[in-house]
Order: C-alpha cells, then structure tokens, then sequence
C-alpha cells in the first residue's frame, strides 16, 4: 500500500474495528425519502445535512457515544490527554502575545463533550500558565446530550456562544472577541457536493429513490449551482474523464462567520485535508467521502443513515482562498507531528516519564498514544492550519517551529 493509502486507510481508526451497522434509523430514511418523492432528488451536500444534523434524529444528534474508544472512531483529544496539553502551549503563547489579556475566549466548534477544552485546562494547571485565569471556552455544539456532558465537566467555564454555529440560530450574534477559535475534524463533517467529469463535462451526482430496491442511489444530473464549477475553475482543477469529487462549498460562510467575530487571536484549524492539486489528484478517481462506523471506514453513505459518520477531506486551497477574503493572515501550515513536537511533545512526554508518579500502565499508554498522534500514516498526518488576526505574522508561532519556513 503506497503512504498516501496508509493514511487515508488509517485515519479515525483503531483496532480492532467493531460490526458494521446496515439499518438506516427508520424515521431519517422516511424523512429522506418523503423529501425526494415531493421534490425530486436532492444534492449529496442536501442529504448529508440530514444524515447528520437532522434535529431529530441525525448522527450529531444522538446521545449515543461517537467519538471515542467506545464509539465509531477515535480523535485526537481522546486518543491521550498529552495532545490538548500541546495545544494548551500555543494558545498560552497567542495569550501572552496579545499582551495577556483579562479575558481570553476559547470558542471551540464540535465541541463534542469537552474532552479537548478540559485537558487543554489541564495543560495550561500543569504548566502554571496565568492563561488560566484568563480564559473563557464557548463550545459551539448543536448536540443537547454533549452540551450537558460539557456543562457538567466545565461548569460555569463553559459558556455557550450565543447565535453561533447554525443556520437556525436565533439569538444575537455575540460581541466581537479577543482569543482563539479552534476546530479540530470539524470542517471534514460540513455538507459536500458530489460531482463527476464524464463525457467531457461536469455533472452533480443527485440522490434519487429507487423503488425497484427500495434504496437512495445516485444519479447525474446538471449542477445544481454554478459555484460548483467556479471551484474547481478557482482551485485551478480540471478533473479527468470518469473522475468523482467533493465540494464543499460550506467552508467560506463557516469562516467568515469567525472572522466576523474574532478581532484579534488565532484560528486553529486541524484535519484531514490537502491543497487542491493534491485533493483532486487522478489517482482519486471515487473522491475521498468516507463513512465511519464502530472503528470501521468504508464508502457506502447509503447505508446506517443516521447511525454513521461521513467525512471528506478539507480543501485547503479553498480554505486559504477564504482566509484572504476575509482578512485573516495565513500564518503557516504544517502536518500535525510537526505543530505537536513544535508545541513541546517532546518535554511534555519527559515529563510524564521522570514523574515518580507514572505507572507502568500510564507510560506504555502514553508511548502508544504518542506513537498515533505523530504517525505520518495516522493522526499525524493531518493537517494544522494557523490563521491569524493582530498577530505579527513574521513572528513564527511555536507550532510551525518544527517546519522549516518556506518549506
């Protein structure tokens, strides 16, 4: 298997992977299919909003554990509390940079059930950071289940940022803030496009009921917005004949939404993603949408609607093409190996091993876990973007150190 395999076959698992799910939550798959039967087939990105989002009963919905060693795949807040004590370091570093302000926001999309945000706090009591007293976390998280968990691990730290995070937020847009917004394997979840060059042109992929099997399937059709083609033209991309790619076309709003809000910080962006010459390579010829479920990553979307997760890798092109319009400044990108040994992952795991406190159990963990996180085929392939705002950017933060610049 060539590297680029190994990682993607790797990314989100652990072994060893539970049963495959193949029942749709019956309620969804009705919603999905009533939709279709009064309005005719919808986009990919239209039916992955439902998969997902679904009020009722979506994915991100559940109370059902998702990540985790319990759920269907692991990240890396879960893999070893040591990675939120390396983030933990560069928001300490943004903090002290912006002259240490009273009140430093930590405003975390996919908050999940606040495992990132509580060892980040942990890291920051270990190392004695007066960030500490300081900080502020605002999960942004649509799950009512994982924003009780996160209310019952925070307490009154954790204050829910107001009008931020879904379309149908109805409350006032909060004040502008000074800190960090923070999305780890957030953008990866947002609703994609699926498209197809064929017979020399483009064309959406649509998902249509079939009655003959009673299942969703896909279907081309004409592109249901010429953005999808202004994308690809923008990326400078030209897929070849028979090639299937996702758009995501939710990334701009996302971001402009946070630089709306951020008036002076860092933006910490961490997933699986590639620059556009790379994301639509040929040898890609089905696209990169994944299914997650019980450890276990394949590429069927239409099964276990409602009871898995679907990903695809992050345009970075994109991302970056946005950053500029919004007047963020591109601070630097590197895989996440180098942005944790940039961090200090290194002191951090000494530290660990020259306590007398350290069992056995707890250092072959941390040894395992560390192995994962740097792991060019695993976790540590993903990549960590920096964008910024009121920061000098030729002062390179601690986690491009380990990157040499211009590289």
């Amino acid at each position: 298997m060539t590297e680029r395999g190994q990682f993607e076959a790797g990314l989100r698992r652990t072994a060893p992977p539970g049963p495959l799910p193949s029942e749709s939550e019956p309620a969804l798959l009705g919603k999905i299919r009533a939709e279709i039967v009064l309005s005719g087939p919808m986009t990919f990105a239209r039916f992955m909003a439902i998969a997902l989002y679904d009020p009722e009963h979506g994915y991100y919905r559940s109370a059902t554990e998702r990540p985790g060693r319990a759920g269907d795949f692991l990240t890396a807040p879960e893999t070893h509390p040591i990675f939120g004590a390396a983030v933990a370091r560069q928001l300490d570093e943004v903090w002290r940079r912006l002259d240490q302000p009273g009140r430093f926001v930590l405003r975390e999309y996919g908050a999940g059930s606040g495992t990132l945000a509580a060892t980040i706090l942990a890291g920051l009591r270990s190392d004695g950071s007066g960030l500490v007293d300081a900080i502020s976390y605002e999960p942004v998280e649509i799950n009512a289940h994982r924003q009780a968990q996160i209310d019952a691990r925070l307490g009154s730290l954790a204050q829910a940022a107001a009008g931020v995070g879904s379309p149908s937020s109805s409350g006032p847009r909060p004040a502008r803030f000074v800190g960090a917004a923070l999305a780890n394997e957030f953008l990866d979840a947002l609703p994609v496009h699926r498209v197809e060059q064929r017979d020399g042109r483009l064309w959406e992929r649509l998902v249509e009921w079939d009655d003959a099997s009673g299942q969703l399937r896909e279907q081309p059709s004409q592109p249901s917005t010429p953005a999808l083609a202004g994308r690809l033209a923008r990326d400078g991309v030209t897929l070849i004949e028979g090639q299937v790619a996702e758009i995501c076309l939710e990334v701009e709003p996302w971001l402009a939404e946070v630089a709306a809000d951020l008036e002076r910080g860092l933006v910490v962006i961490i997933d699986y993603g590639h620059r556009a010459p790379a994301l639509y390579d040929p040898v890609r010829t089905g696209g990169t949408l994944r299914a997650y479920a019980g450890h276990r990553a394949h590429a069927n979307p239409f099964i276990a609607i409602g009871r898995q997760d679907l990903t695809a890798h992050v345009d970075l092109t994109a991302l970056e093409a946005a950053a500029r319009a919004h007047r963020l400044d591109l601070l630097g990108d590197v895989s996440q190996a180098e942005f944790l040994v940039g961090c200090g992952l290194e002191e951090l795991v000494d530290r660990v091993r020259s306590s007398p406190a350290t069992t056995m159990e707890e250092w072959l963990a941390i040894r395992s876990a560390v192995a994962r996180l740097l792991d060019p085929a695993a976790l540590g392939g993903f990549r960590v973007v920096l964008l910024g705002r009121g920061l000098e950017p030729r002062m390179r933060l601690r986690g491009l150190s380990a990157h040499p610049p211009g590289v």
